[in-house]
């Protein structure tokens, strides 16, 4: 199993009033960390996956405990849970060492914007995130 990890720092203007992290920051955390793991499908150009355009279809987050600023970054470890024709699900995990903050999916979809419309995935699209893929077993 590949996963791709991202040291995110962690911002004083990112805690609110009760001195964590806010909530919306980890949105933005998660993105960072995507976006990162994302350009990683081509590293000399433009990644196929944002050229062809892609939308984020939704978000999951679970805290696990408060994040505080800090000097050092906290780590996102991140990798595919799900890999369908037209959708791709990203799972992390904010922690440091074995302290979890956060867990988290993202479900993003291929569109294209110049039709205005989703597409399905492309095969180089498809070869990356099977790289990353880590089925997890369906409750039952």
């Amino acid at each position: 199993m590949t996963r791709h990890s991202y040291p995110c720092p962690v911002r004083w203007s990112d805690m609110d009033v009760y001195g964590i992290v806010n909530n919306v920051s980890y949105l933005r955390y998660l993105e960072e960390a995507r976006v990162d793991f994302v350009l990683r499908m081509a590293p000399t150009e433009r990644d196929a996956f944002f050229r062809g355009g892609s939308v984020v279809v939704e978000h999951r987050i679970r805290y696990h405990r408060q994040l505080v600023h800090r000097h050092r970054p906290v780590e996102i470890e991140m990798w595919v849970s799900a890999l369908q024709s037209a959708t791709v699900t990203i799972d992390y995990t904010v922690k440091d060492g074995d302290l979890v903050y956060a867990t988290a999916s993202t479900v993003m979809a291929p569109f294209d914007y110049a039709a205005g419309r989703p597409r399905r995935l492309t095969d180089e699209e498809t070869r990356f995130f099977a790289k990353y893929l880590e089925e997890t077993p369906e409750a039952g």
